[in-house]
């Protein structure tokens, strides 16, 4: 009987975003930065780790990003097994992780699916979380392309549920139930027509488009031990791949990776996400 070894695909990344600069737009404008007002830098701060962002500790608010941090991690994850097991790896699915109940997720990352987030939130007002999927390195070893296609699973999950997200603003405000807010965040990317207080539904709509847009964005950066440094081998002959993967695994260049996008994302995520606005906003024009 041979043994093979089992290592976990480090997965849904550590993101933690601090608090967004607001965008201001009026009627005919194209969302900006906000103008007039004394700004603060904000960086999105990344370590292989979820963050859900807020101000102030708000339990209301807290429960929705919870709930869609817990959402979007089973996805992530799920699309990972669920591309493992379609190119021939077991792992995962056997550890039953190809599954969208968060149950067998949150019982492989107990500490970073539950404890971490909540204690996070209640102590400083924002959710910190991770989680991860096995797989047999010796079949990425063997079929480097399918284990492209495996880690660019998860954050294509991402990018879904924010196209869903887009589109469901976007019906919500043709029938009249949702609109652009007047500054745009994380959990403001649209609110309610008819009320000036925050909804559950425009809250977390908001909030699934952001934190997917963001969590698949950070995903792609193609540095390890980020799902986008196993993605770029599709770009490889198996040859190129076979060094690449021993480069890798031999030059403890995890850490490093981990600062670069420490570093890069704070800038790359204020980008994405006011192109992301502007696509969701195809009719405002710079004012």
């Amino acid at each position: 009987m041979q043994l093979v070894a089992r290592q976990p695909l480090e997965l849904v990344i550590l993101v933690r975003v601090q608090a967004p600069e607001p965008i201001l737009y009026q009627p005919g404008s194209m969302p900006r930065p906000c103008r007039g007002v004394q700004r603060k830098k904000s960086r999105a701060r990344t370590r292989c780790l979820l963050v859900a962002t807020m101000k102030t500790p708000d339990l209301a608010l807290g429960v929705i990003w919870y709930i869609v941090f817990l959402f979007s991690t089973t996805c992530h994850e799920a699309s990972h097994a669920l591309a493992a097991k379609m190119g021939g790896d077991l792992t995962a699915f056997e550890g039953g992780q190809a599954t969208l109940n968060p149950i067998p997720h949150i019982r492989r990352s107990t500490l970073g699916m539950v404890v971490v987030p909540i204690v996070s939130f209640l102590l400083s007002g924002w959710m910190i979380g991770w989680a991860s999927a096995p797989f047999d390195p010796n079949w990425q070893r063997r079929y480097p392309r399918r284990s492209a296609w495996m880690a660019l699973a998860g954050p294509a999950a991402n990018f879904t549920l924010m196209l869903l997200a887009g589109i469901a603003i976007r019906v919500g405000m043709a029938a009249g139930y949702l609109e652009a807010p007047g500054f745009v965040n994380y959990a403001h990317v649209t609110v309610s027509a008819h009320s000036s207080d925050p909804t559950f539904v425009a809250t977390a709509l908001s909030i699934v488009f952001a934190l997917n847009l963001l969590l698949g964005t950070f995903n792609l950066l193609p540095v390890p031990p980020l799902d986008g440094h196993a993605g770029i081998m599709l770009l490889m002959a198996e040859k190129t791949a076979h060094r690449y993967l021993d480069w890798v695994h031999q030059s403890g260049y995890a850490m490093l990776g981990l600062i670069v996008a420490w570093y890069a994302f704070g800038t790359i995520s204020d980008v994405v996400f006011t192109v992301a606005l502007r696509l969701l906003y195809p009719g405002l024009h710079n004012g």
